[in-house]
């Protein structure tokens, strides 16, 4: 049952006649942020007086005459200028408590009705090894995915991976011009990424070449701007000189950033000349961004050659990125990628012209949207298309095929502007009863407050970001074995196992913690701490829990079986309780707002919840048998609820640390 979800409705029934649509007000009914105020607390008194034109304690009160929570709640009180504070009786507490032992859901209700949800996460390009900047996208997807099933809902799951455009035409070029074939054969992933960053740095070099004299006389004209603005007569009124100070500083905060542009680009151009290699690789092919686009348009065109090359390509990539999923434990329901919808595009392009929506702009095809100054391009001068016309395809195929009431896309946040056009369209295109939500997040960041690298100053490979976490968790797990007083417990295959469940769970938790819209610095220490919140600390804490019942040699599933009556007697006792009747309230919160850090605090609180208990209520010792199976009870709800919680995170439990 979720608690929170029913008080809310009580109060709905309770502002009838006060209010015409109750839903901004029951929203504010919330658990209580302090335990001396109750278990819940209503703070809508306070916006409804002034609309009113009444004094908040004196509609709360009216509120309070009309509200039936006898059957839940001791009697509801009015405090200060009109929250009104609700507890839950213990007797009921206990009662759902018990309930709950009994119920492989823990109390938590499938959706009623269930809808069907498409989510779009991880979506790696092929032949490019993952990244750190892959584990947001996977992890906060997956987590949702899980809970969103667990809830009862129908759920398709889609890694629309990157295994077409102008990256292929760049590996195809270089694996025509500068293949190393002994590589190709040994690792072939890595020897076409390497390929892949060889052919892009070279048409960079010769686009930045190219964009040189014009950035060379940017600087010069804003150089000459800034020395106008500074030789200009002084002006006579104290508005003129404040107006004129403003643009002198404008001026030369842009003639400073143009300066500092040219000074990157002058350095990316001298470290390729400085490099002779790689200069005279860069000399012979002149013309290798039209290459690049020419080996794509073949490839999309259906050449034998580069189809037969991207085919032969495939299998490994595929499998490099399936070996990562695999241990992440991680796995989608389809893998469709934009080579999938490549024969839908034409048409798409055609029906959004035939419909109004897109025009002829410049020689491109563009959708012209209200409001905004940027169109949405889906078809190049050139006749290429782009990543926005494959989405609208995806947006179609997925209708077609589903029937989904929401499409989720857990993507980057520098996607945005994107995702809100491709959105705007594709409602004017006719599905605008779907759901569509960008799930975006922030960036991994280094110590130094920028995107996570290594010390060279390349981006971290995803499997060594997995293989170091695994490597400090053993470190911890073989330390905290042989510092047993009876010495060590577990094998070091076990051991391993272990490392390898703390370590990955580690990782995703430390991401699934933050909120996700936010930047976050990576830190190994914080991530594997045994306290905090982290996963260690959940695991280690269920990991307790199996040691109180191998110590007392208890039988967990006779104990579910006997059913022993719940007892709060102890005011940790009702305070875990209170907090193991809240797991459906937390699940509710994550799927409201996609927000899987709301399932990470619940089990924070829940986990410090059971810290207190252990500390305050004896359980193997208990003064009589009713207490001890109370209280071993308990202790397995809470175990059950931190491994449901962590499963849903894509995290797994360990009986020993």
């Amino acid at each position: 049952m979720n608690i929170l979800s029913e008080l809310q409705g009580r109060f709905a029934r309770a502002l009838t006649g006060l209010v015409d649509d109750p839903t901004e007000m029951v929203a504010l009914v919330r658990p209580s942020q302090d335990a001396k105020f109750g278990d819940y607390q209503a703070n809508f008194a306070m916006p409804l007086g002034k609309r009113l034109g009444r004094p908040p304690r004196e509609v709360a009160a009216e509120v309070v005459s009309k509200l039936v929570v006898d059957d839940l709640c001791d009697s509801p009180t009015v405090e200060g200028p009109g929250f009104i504070n609700l507890r839950l009786k213990t007797d009921w507490l206990a009662a759902a408590a018990t309930r709950m032992l009994a119920d492989d859901r823990l109390g938590v209700a499938p959706a009623a009705p269930p809808r069907t949800f498409v989510v779009d996460y991880s979506s790696p390009n092929v032949a490019k090894p993952m990244h750190v900047g892959h584990i947001r996208s996977t992890v906060i997807g997956d987590a949702l995915a899980r809970t969103l099933r667990f809830l009862g809902h129908k759920v398709v799951t889609d890694n629309h991976i990157g295994d077409w455009g102008t990256q292929f035409g760049m590996i195809i070029f270089g694996f025509k011009h500068f293949l190393d074939r002994s590589a190709y054969a040994d690792k072939p992933v890595e020897e076409l990424s390497r390929l892949y960053r060889l052919v892009s740095r070279l048409a960079d070099y010769h686009e930045s070449k190219a964009a040189l004299p014009g950035l060379v006389e940017q600087v010069e004209r804003q150089r000459v701007e800034v020395a106008r603005l500074a030789a200009a007569p002084p002006p006579a009124d104290k508005a003129g000189e404040k107006n004129a100070a403003k643009a002198q500083r404008r001026a030369e905060a842009n003639l400073k950033e143009l300066t500092a542009s040219l000074a990157a680009l002058q350095a990316k151009l001298a470290a390729v000349e400085a490099d002779q290699p790689l200069f005279t690789m860069a000399q012979a092919h002149a013309t290798i961004g039209r290459d690049v686009l020419s080996e794509t348009a073949r490839l999309h065109q259906g050449d034998p050659e580069n189809l037969a090359l991207w085919k032969e390509f495939l299998p490994p990539c595929l499998e490099d990125i399936s070996r990562i999923y695999r241990r992440l434990g991680v796995t989608f329901d389809v893998t469709l990628g934009e080579s999938f919808y490549h024969d839908r595009l034409e048409s798409v392009v055609k029906d959004l012209t035939k419909r109004g929506l897109a025009r002829e702009s410049e020689g491109a095809i563009c959708v012209f949207l209200p409001g905004q100054t940027t169109p949405f391009v889906i078809r190049k001068q050139d006749g290429a298309f782009l990543y926005g016309t494959s989405d609208l395809a995806t947006i179609q195929y997925r209708a077609e095929t589903w029937h989904p009431d929401a499409m989720l896309y857990v993507v980057d946040h520098r996607q945005g502007l994107h995702f809100e056009q491709l959105f705007v369209t594709a409602r004017l295109w006719g599905y605008e009863k779907v759901e569509l939500e960008h799930i975006s997040f922030g960036t991994v960041l280094g110590d130094d407050g920028r995107p996570f690298k290594t010390r060279s100053g390349d981006t971290v490979g995803l499997n060594g970001l997995l293989d170091e976490a695994v490597r400090r968790a053993h470190e911890i797990v073989s330390a905290g074995d042989n510092g047993k007083p009876a010495g060590p417990e577990i094998s070091p295959e076990r051991r391993q196992q272990i490392a390898e469940v703390v370590g990955i769970g580690a990782l995703k938790y430390s991401d699934l913690a933050q909120n996700r819209t936010s930047d976050y610095t990576f830190s190994y220490d914080r991530m594997l701490a045994m306290n905090g919140n982290t996963a260690t600390y959940m695991q280690y804490a269920y990991a307790r829990v199996l040691s109180i019942f191998a110590r007392g040699g208890v039988d967990v599933a006779q104990l579910r079986a006997t059913s022993p009556t719940i007892m709060l007697d102890h005011p940790a006792e009702r305070a875990l309780a209170m907090e193991l009747a809240r797991f459906s309230e937390a699940l509710s919160d994550v799927t409201a707002e996609y927000r899987p850090n709301l399932l990470t605090g619940y089990l924070f609180e829940l986990a410090n919840r059971y810290s207190t208990f252990f500390e305050q209520c004896p359980v193997l010792k208990a003064p009589d048998e009713a207490t001890r199976g109370s209280r071993l009870a308990l202790c397995d709800l809470t175990a059950r609820t931190l491994k449901q919680g962590l499963e849903l995170l894509g995290i797994a439990v360990v009986d020993k640390m």
